[in-house]
């Protein structure tokens, strides 16, 4: 993984909110083996305790317990700190759905008070997780950004907002932001369990019982699925990126496209199984084409993407083998 070899000062800290989820976690464990210092923030009310307890005894990491919706947490969490990799929010198209107000307390108040929490603390960098829905209904392939169509959920508004405030902070205050637009990322740590949980660990998961789990849909919808080691390198790249880029937003992907029938019955394969799926309704809200462009993240951030979506199943496979 050639984003070990990154540099930072001496003695740098990261802050990462939301660090004891999925995205969160494999950040933390990635920059504490870097030899740098993590605070982590998170409320657990998403996160997992058991996902940074593993960390408790490296001295370079410190666990608070605490929300993002507090301003005078993310206050004081950022206090001395460099670099903030903001990942706190709640996902889910369909729960947003139900959760209007929810979201946007947590998605973009949240976010707006580590930005400006970041500002009054002078941090370097502040990188912050956006998303694919924020294409909407723009059907062109792939996705580039500057070219984004109506939204379709409280979940993606939100994650335009967050984008917006962003660029405002950059433009008005001179705080380096970079929004990472992640394309349904997954890998080891990812919940498998819940009714919003994300569709590869969930299959991978029942597959594992001998269960049939259920595809929304035909399964001819199509996914830009982007394993976690992509997107820890483009967190830290953002970190070292340009001033000039500043207030921009970058598809974090693998720049592939995977039909959601064919990511199933590669899993079976990999797996040793031959379940049949169950097929319901589409769920309202979900994009049904997702293909990322990632040129832009290439040129300003470096963004290699080591790590192809065969590659990752495999190893994914392999992690929820040992843990579940």
């Amino acid at each position: 993984m050639s984003y070990r070899n990154l540099k930072f000062p001496e003695n740098s800290v990261f802050l990462i909110t939301g660090g004891a989820g999925f995205i969160g976690s494999n950040l933390v464990e990635a920059i504490l083996e870097m030899g740098y210092k993590v605070k982590c923030l998170d409320d657990l009310s998403t996160g997992n305790q058991k996902n940074v307890d593993i960390f408790l005894s490296n001295p370079n990491y410190e666990f608070i317990k605490g929300d993002i919706k507090d301003f005078e947490t993310c206050l004081k969490v950022s206090e001395g700190v460099d670099y903030v990799l903001n990942q706190a929010a709640w996902g889910s198209v369909p729960r947003s759905i139900e959760m209007p107000i929810f979201y946007a307390q947590t998605n973009i108040i949240g976010t707006l008070n580590m930005l400006e929490a970041s500002r009054q603390n002078k941090v370097k960098k502040f990188v912050y997780a956006s998303s694919s829905s924020v294409y909407g209904d723009e059907p062109t392939l792939p996705k580039k950004e500057g070219r984004e169509g109506n939204l379709l959920s409280p979940y993606a508004l939100t994650k335009r907002v967050d984008e917006e405030y962003a660029k405002i902070y950059s433009k008005l205050y001179g705080l380096d932001t970079y929004g990472l637009r992640y394309f349904n990322v997954f890998g080891r740590r990812q919940d498998p369990n819940g009714e919003y949980a994300a569709v590869i660990p969930k299959f991978i998961s029942m597959l594992m019982k001998n269960e049939s789990p259920t595809i929304y849909g035909d399964g001819k919808q199509s996914r830009d699925f982007t394993y976690i080691e992509n997107v820890i390198e483009a967190n830290l790249k953002a970190c070292l990126a340009s001033s000039d880029y500043a207030g921009e937003s970058f598809n974090i992907a693998s720049g592939e496209r995977e039909f959601l029938i064919d990511v199933y019955n590669y899993l079976n394969e990999q797996l040793g199984k031959r379940i049949e799926p169950i097929f319901g309704s589409e769920r309202v809200g979900d994009i049904k084409h997702s293909n990322a462009d990632v040129s832009k993240a290439k040129k300003m951030l470096g963004y290699d993407c080591e790590w192809s979506f065969k590659q990752g199943i495999k190893e994914s496979i392999d992690w929820y083998k040992n843990n579940l």
